[in-house]
Parts: C-alpha cells; sequence; structure tokens
C-alpha cells in the first residue's frame, strides 16, 4: 500500500522505493496544492530525477530556465542542476516523481515532514542537514 507523507502543504504518495527496487529507483506521486513550493531549491549529488505532469500545472525553475509542467508531459533534471517547483495556479497539481538510482527512499521524505508539520516554521539549518545527509545540496536564493 503506497505510504502518504506531508511535507507543509506537499503530499508525497511513494510507489516505490529503493527498498523494493534493489536500489534501481524511487517513485512517487506529488500533489502540489495552489501556491505550495519545494521547501528549498537544490541539486542532487548522486541520482537524476524525472517528473511527469498527471494533472495542473506545476512551474519548475532549472539551471535558471523556468518550465512549465503540464499533464502529460515530462522533465528530465540531470545531477548537479539546481531546481525548484511551486505551483503558481488556484488549481492543485499532482505530478510523478521517479529518481534513478534509489537512494533516498521514503526516510528523506519522512524526516523532512517531521521538520515542517509543527505550527512554527521549520528550522532552515535542520532541513539544510537533513538534506545534506541524502544527497540533496540546498541552493538558498536560487
Amino acid at each position: 500500500m503506497p505510504e502518504a507523507i506531508q511535507i507543509g502543504a506537499l503530499q508525497i504518495k511513494f510507489l516505490q522505493s529503493k527498498h523494493e527496487t534493489n536500489g534501481v529507483l524511487d517513485m512517487f506521486e506529488a500533489l502540489v496544492p495552489p501556491n505550495a513550493r519545494m521547501p528549498v531549491a537544490h541539486y542532487h549529488r548522486d541520482w537524476e530525477e524525472t517528473a511527469y505532469g498527471l494533472e495542473g500545472v506545476v512551474t519548475f525553475k532549472v539551471a535558471g530556465r523556468r518550465i512549465e509542467l503540464k499533464e502529460g508531459e515530462s522533465l528530465f533534471i540531470p545531477r548537479g542542476v539546481v531546481h525548484s517547483f511551486v505551483n503558481e495556479t488556484q488549481t492543485p497539481a499532482r505530478m510523478l516523481g521517479v529518481l534513478t538510482p534509489g537512494i533516498i527512499g521514503p526516510e528523506f521524505f519522512r524526516e523532512m515532514g517531521a521538520l515542517a508539520g509543527g505550527s512554527s516554521p521549520p528550522d532552515s539549518m535542520k532541513m539544510a542537514e537533513v538534506m545534506k545527509r541524502y544527497g540533496l545540496i540546498p541552493v538558498p536564493n536560487a
């Protein structure tokens, strides 16, 4: 059964993880409500990411370039490339994320969710520590 993980306004539903795929991939569905965004722009040290639009529009910023991911479209983000996303619309959006190889599993998202789940804003230093431990390199103000 897929595991749903809340990270602030974002909801991640893990479909396959490194544990089930012998490290081949991590695959999850992301629900991005209106005005929700990735908490911190970053790049991946050890894997590539592919996003596929399922519903609505998610606006990515990849290597400084603005890209709208719409239903039925895909976007490949090589390791080492800074990226972030936001739903700038008033309609919820959904996308599929595939990380190859599978390295972070749901553990990363659980830890980030725990940090973002309180009533006060999350501690950015603690978020950056978790990100770095899993191979996501934060790039503030990107």
